[in-house]
């Protein structure tokens, strides 16, 4: 598992439900934006934005975060400011922040959800929280239809410091603290892993980096790679890698239910790819 740390409790439950073993190993984590001007100013002019489209839940942890440090209510305007949701996941982050969902994309990416909400948006003022990684294929898809699209940073993805893998403690205090990241590295480079999963194409190139080109090449041969959903299966592609599980839907429930059917096809005899 590459997934963040405080994102992958949901998935690491799934799949040790599943009967699986889980290793965590972070290659990315999530930082404010060091420049908040935009950001600031836009949180400031809420007021003015007709729909607010959320396509992660790390958007709307730091977008939240960003706005409440500023003393704004961010949860939607008297005036009307409207609410989406990539997906259910996203629309929990953002309920539990006190915010209004008011549409959840039926398939859960930004391009389907601006589709299906393209006649709610035609000529609106969208408002794009969203990574400092992001590609700009979405907000030039809404540019097509919407009247502004203001695409703003609400956090960076970075890969993890050293102080990601915790020392979990020490034996009779004269041990080395063990290190649970570093030790699951030396299973992974050993080749003691049947899957390595990835929730992002940050985390499958922070992990390419990590592990080093011929690392990647001999894993490719004795593990599955597996994605969470289209966007991340691609950036693996594109990348050379094969992809044999990839989930519909980009949750984490979709990625371990892809990752239980895999193994389930396998071990009945169905021939998998």
């Amino acid at each position: 598992m590459t997934r963040a740390a405080e994102q992958a409790r949901e998935l690491i439950a799934r799949l040790e439900g599943f009967g699986a073993e889980v290793l965590l190993v972070p290659t990315v984590s999530f930082a404010d934006p060091e420049d908040t001007v935009i950001l600031d100013a836009t949180l400031r002019s809420l007021d003015r934005i007709d729909w607010i489209l959320f396509t992660s839940e790390n958007a709307v942890k730091h977008f939240v975060r960003r706005a409440r440090a500023l003393g704004i209510a961010p949860g939607g305007s008297k005036g009307g400011t409207k609410i989406a949701a990539v997906g259910p996941a996203t629309a929990a982050a953002a309920s539990s922040e006190g915010l209004a969902v008011d549409y959840i994309a039926k398939r859960h990416n930004g391009e389907a959800l601006a589709q299906e909400l393209r006649g709610e948006l035609a000529g609106k003022r969208v408002l794009l929280p969203r990574s400092d990684l992001a590609k700009d294929d979405l907000t030039r898809f809404l540019g097509e239809f919407v009247g502004q699209v203001i695409d703003v940073v609400a956090y960076r993805t970075v890969a993890p410091g050293t102080e990601t893998a915790a020392p979990i403690g020490r034996i009779r205090g004269t041990e080395e603290p063990v290190d649970r990241a570093a030790a699951a590295l030396d299973r992974i480079r050993s080749g003691d892993v049947d899957v390595i999963s990835f929730a992002s194409p940050s985390a499958f190139r922070n992990f390419a980096e990590l592990i080093g080109a011929d690392a990647m090449r001999v894993l490719s041969e004795s593990a599955k790679f597996a994605a969470i959903g289209p966007t991340t299966a691609r950036a693996i592609r594109e990348d050379g890698w094969n992809v044999a599980i990839e989930s519909s839907e980009s949750t984490s429930d979709g990625l371990g239910d892809a990752i239980a059917a895999y193994f389930e096809r396998e071990s009945s005899g169905v021939k998998t790819s």
